[in-house]
């Protein structure tokens, strides 16, 4: 079970890098479609690698896995709500639900290692 954490891990980690570093200009255009601020982009977006990065050092230091997981499970959350008030299409919402999915797995899994 812990390398289907690991792999998950390292899933989420890199899927959100690609989007947030090879795909900003997607990133950009959406975040103006949510009327969302350059700003709070740019806390979005170093939050979700921070929280990437978190994720891979998890690897190694497991007491990482959960805030990590945990942060990005909200922001997951966060893209739904958003995808839903901007009413696109159902197949713009499936990359970040699946990504909430694993993120929320790997949370549970890593909330052990917390105490």
């Amino acid at each position: 079970m812990e390398t289907i954490v690991a792999v998950a891990q390292v899933i989420i980690a890199v899927s959100v890098i690609f989007v947030w570093v090879v795909r900003l200009p997607n990133v950009e255009r959406e975040f103006k479609e949510y009327a969302l601020s350059d700003v709070v982009r740019n806390l979005v977006g170093a939050t979700k690698i921070s929280a990437s990065a978190l994720l891979l050092a998890g690897l190694w230091y497991e007491g990482l896995v959960f805030p990590a997981a945990a942060v990005m499970t909200f922001f997951m959350v966060c893209a739904q709500y958003f995808h839903f008030k901007v009413r696109h299409p159902m197949v713009k919402y499936v990359p970040s639900f699946v990504l909430l999915l694993l993120s929320l797995y790997v949370a549970y899994a890593s909330r052990s290692a917390v105490a």
